[in-house]
């Protein structure tokens, strides 16, 4: 369901008023008279915006969706498709951690082979961890010298963790993540940001090529996509025809050329030719 700016407006109008209530009933917010007059002002738009919500909750409702279905439909509603799809990898590049525990792999079926891409990643990865515990631990000391206050250290303490996170989430993605050669398809992923499915009949040849120029992890211009690991690409993939590619945001192309990264390309060649 598409949405004029000035709905999803009026959503988020309501939703920032309902929190700064919360906000006050909870003590943590204190009401000043200009605080007053802005509320009263805004008040209209909330109301609006809280009607526009209660329809759209009652139209999925009326076509069968289950209450829970419901409010996501007004949930999506509210949050930009950018931002629902970024916390949407968030959530499954932290699910790779169970699946990296347990030595498991994401999407790969009985008879499918794996292409793993992350070795090459290994090093940046571990830099990028390190960096981020050295920072936690200079902003920690630093802000203690300074005798911060406890609400900015928490704060702070909080982004660093999730920093950490991140970096350990975003290897153990690529890990359980990897491409994936079948019968019917060749899926290629870049962790739980990039998911790519070719069918067979769309390839129209596969050779190694090595590439160490890709300007960055995903990357789509004249109809060429460059999926690149530590820089690099080593295979091409020629298409018959345009496929359709969604971006990591949700902005979708086209391409016909596909470049990528495996760690033995040779072997993902001859799994790709064997299965021709």
């Amino acid at each position: 369901m598409r949405l004029s700016l000035p709905r999803n407006g009026l959503l988020a109008v309501a939703a920032l008023d309902l929190l700064v209530a919360l906000l006050m009933v909870a003590g943590r917010l204190t009401p000043t008279p200009a605080g007053l007059v802005a509320a009263a002002v805004v008040a209209p738009l909330s109301a609006m915006g809280y009607m526009h919500a209660y329809r759209l909750f009652r139209a999925a409702r009326e076509v069968g969706a289950a209450p829970w279905d419901a409010l996501r439909t007004v949930a999506d509603a509210l949050v930009p498709l950018q931002v629902r799809m970024l916390m949407r990898a968030e959530h499954r590049n932290l699910a790779s951690f169970a699946l990296w525990v347990r030595r498991r792999q994401d999407g790969v079926p009985p008879g499918g082979i794996a292409l793993a891409y992350a070795k090459n990643q290994r090093p940046l990865l571990l830099m990028l961890l390190f960096a981020v515990i050295v920072q936690a631990v200079a902003l920690e000391w630093m802000l203690a010298a300074s005798n911060a206050a406890a609400g900015l250290r928490a704060v702070v303490m909080v982004a660093d963790v999730y920093q950490l996170l991140f970096v350990l989430a975003l290897g153990a993605a690529s890990a359980t993540r990897p491409h994936v050669v079948t019968a019917e398809e060749l899926r290629i992923r870049y962790g739980a940001y990039f998911d790519l499915r070719v069918p067979r009949e769309l390839i129209a040849s596969v050779k190694v090529s090595r590439n160490y120029n890709a300007r960055g992890v995903i990357e789509v211009a004249d109809g060429h996509l460059t999926l690149g690991v530590d820089a690099q690409t080593n295979l091409i993939v020629n298409l018959t025809g345009p496929i359709a590619v969604t971006r990591p945001l949700g902005r979708r192309e086209h391409v016909t050329t596909i470049r990528f990264y495996a760690d033995d390309p040779g072997s993902a060649l001859e799994s790709l030719q064997g299965r021709s």
